[in-house]
C-alpha cells in the first residue's frame, strides 16, 4: 500500500485505518524480510538521519541514560536492557538531537511529545510486574495507543512477541513509519486509527499501555485486554490531574491501582 504521496513505504509496516465500520474485519499478519541486527540497522538509520560528531550512536551514552535510571529507582532488568539497545536519538528531530538521552520529554510536532525515558520505563515496567508476565518473561501481544514518533513501540518490540500500535493522528503514523524502517521489525504492526478503539482484528491482548490520558478508560479497552492481561495507561485522577492506572482483567472483573502521578496529552477521539 502506498503512503502519502503516493511512495511506498519503506518496509511492510501494516498501514490500516480503524473506524467504527471496520472494527470486525479480520487482519492476516504480514511477512517481512529477515530482521538485522540491531546496531547495523541503527548505524544505517544514524547514517541516514542524524547530525555526524555527536556520538551518540555510541552504545555507551545509552549506557550512562540507563545508569541514571537504575539510580533513580528503575529496577526492571528486561526494560533497561531494552533501553540500552534502542537508540532513541534516531527518534529525536535533528533540532534536539544532542537532549535525546537525557531524561526530558521532547517535542515530536502536533502538539505531541516523545515521553521522558523514565515514565516509558516505569509505565513497562509495570506491565513487567504483572504475574502473568513473570510467569512467561516476556510481555507477549501488546496494544499501544499512540505510536506518536514510535520510540515506545521499538522498546515494546524488544520485550513481546507482537506489538500493534495505533496513532490518530497521519503525519505522525508516517513519521512513526519513516524511523522505524531502519530498524525492521517483524512483530511490529502500526494502525492508523482512532486509539479509543483499540484495535479489535488482533484482540485480545495480553498487555495493553496507553501514551495520552483522558477522565476514563474507554471500554474498548478494557474488552480487549486478556484473561490474565494487565492494561497501564494514565487518567484523570481524582484531584484533577493524571495518575498512571494499572488495571488487571480476571476472569470476571478488572482490578484496578492508582500509582504515581504523571502528565500526558489528553486522549482524543477520532482521525485526523
Amino acid at each position: 500500500m502506498s503512503s502519502a504521496g503516493g511512495r511506498p513505504p519503506k518496509f511492510p509496516l501494516g498501514l490500516d485505518r480503524v473506524t467504527p465500520a471496520k472494527r470486525a474485519a479480520t487482519s492476516a499478519p504480514t511477512t517481512l524480510r529477515p530482521q538485522r541486527p540491531l546496531q547495523e540497522a541503527a548505524a544505517e538509520a544514524q547514517r541516514r538521519s542524524a547530525p555526524t560528531g555527536v556520538g551518540l550512536d555510541s552504545a555507551g551514552v545509552r549506557a550512562r541514560m540507563v545508569a541514571r535510571l537504575r539510580a533513580d529507582g528503575l529496577r526492571c532488568e528486561p526494560v533497561l536492557q531494552a533501553l540500552a539497545r534502542v537508540p532513541r536519538h534516531l527518534f529525536v528531530d535533528s533540532a534536539l538531537v544532542v537532549q535525546a538521552y537525557e531524561d526530558t520529554s521532547l517535542p515530536i510536532g502536533l502538539g505531541q511529545t516523545i515521553s521522558k525515558p523514565s515514565v516509558v520505563g516505569r509505565m513497562i515496567e509495570l506491565m513487567y510486574a504483572s504475574p502473568a508476565v513473570q510467569a512467561r518473561g516476556h510481555l507477549g501481544r501488546v496494544l499501544e495507543i499512540g505510536t506518536g514518533c514510535g520510540y515506545q513501540a521499538a522498546l515494546l518490540s524488544e520485550l513481546a512477541t507482537r506489538v500493534v500500535s495505533i496513532e490518530r493522528l497521519k503525519p505522525l503514523h508516517d513519521k512513526a513509519r519513516d524511523l522505524l524502517a531502519p530498524l525492521r521489525r517483524d512483530n511490529l504492526r502500526l494502525v492508523y486509527g482512532d486509539g479509543r478503539l483499540g484495535h479489535p482484528p488482533s484482540a485480545p491482548y495480553d498487555c495493553i499501555i496507553a501514551a495520552a490520558g483522558g477522565d476514563d478508560l474507554p471500554q474498548a479497552w478494557l474488552d480487549q485486554l486478556a484473561v490474565g492481561g494487565r492494561l497501564v495507561a494514565p487518567m484523570q485522577g481524582g484531584r484533577g490531574g493524571q495518575v498512571l492506572m494499572v488495571v488487571d482483567r480476571h476472569e470476571s472483573d478488572w482490578v484496578r491501582q492508582v500509582h504515581e502521578a504523571v502528565h500526558f496529552v489528553p486522549l482524543k477521539s477520532g482521525v485526523a
